[in-house]
């Protein structure tokens, strides 16, 4: 896969683009992530990218003829329906979805949005996709670029080391992952649950299920209105809204 990332600071993605999982991509070529300066398609003397809008208000603009040549310029040896994707917090909410469906794409393009903005006629001329990791605002689009090529290259076979791992994270099919517990096996008076050392691996694995759906059930439920659940799984939260309701009733009585 090639990331190509349009930026005013390419400097900003050394460390988090060459360490662990995304420097292993690299190096065992399941990754081309080329990094661009975007001054580097200006035309004047002074490298300028940016100026005031028209109309007043505070704040400058991106320039949309040198983000337009950057662009093009990428796009000239891109396979057709290459996506190139700004990241905006007025952009659609990036999710698990969004990085498995990139991660299937021989190639994409990320344009760090900075200042306030860029003229908004690239949106119309080149811009396929706008991305916002949350609903708030950054100082411009590079950590959002550094979450999103995190997210999308651990989905690309070869990448992780434990087959299937991707699969099993949280959010792959709309549950949390559930606790997760390593030696020493008693800590402070905390032992590991006896399942996890004596059970048996389908045992184990219907802990973790309902584990993870009681973590999600309390934390994100908001997500079980998506997720792909069994009816096993839906006799669980019928079980977690009962313990819940049980337990209000209990303090109801205990109050004085």
């Amino acid at each position: 896969m090639r990331v190509d990332i349009l930026t005013l600071f390419p400097e900003m993605f050394t460390g988090p683009m060459t360490e662990s999982m995304l420097w292993k991509a690299r190096d065992r070529h399941l990754l081309d992530l080329r990094l661009h300066q975007i001054r580097d398609y200006t035309v004047d003397k002074h490298r300028i990218v940016d100026d005031t809008p028209y109309g007043g208000g505070g704040g400058m603009i991106m320039k949309a003829d040198v983000l337009l040549r950057a662009v093009e310029a990428l796009l000239s040896d891109a396979p057709p329906e290459t996506p190139v994707i700004l990241t905006t917090p007025q952009g659609r909410l990036f999710s698990h979805e969004i990085a498995v469906s990139l991660a299937q794409r021989e190639r994409f393009i990320i344009v760090c949005g900075r200042y306030e903005g860029i003229d908004d006629r690239l949106r119309e001329l080149v811009i396929t996709d706008e991305i916002s990791i949350g609903d708030y605002v950054l100082t411009g689009g590079e950590l959002p670029a550094m979450i999103m090529v995190d997210a999308v290259v651990r989905h690309i076979p070869g990448v992780l080391g434990a087959e299937g791992a991707a699969e099993r994270d949280s959010h792959a099919d709309g549950v949390l992952e559930g606790p997760h517990y390593t030696r020493p096996h008693a800590l402070r008076g905390l032992t590991v649950p006896q399942i996890l050392v004596e059970g048996h691996h389908a045992q184990i694995e219907a802990w973790r299920r309902e584990q993870g759906l009681r973590r999600t059930w309390r934390n994100r439920p908001d997500l079980l209105l998506k997720a792909a659940l069994s009816t096993d799984d839906r006799y669980l939260l019928a079980k977690f809204a009962e313990e819940d309701a049980r337990a209000r009733r209990d303090a109801a009585d205990s109050a004085p």
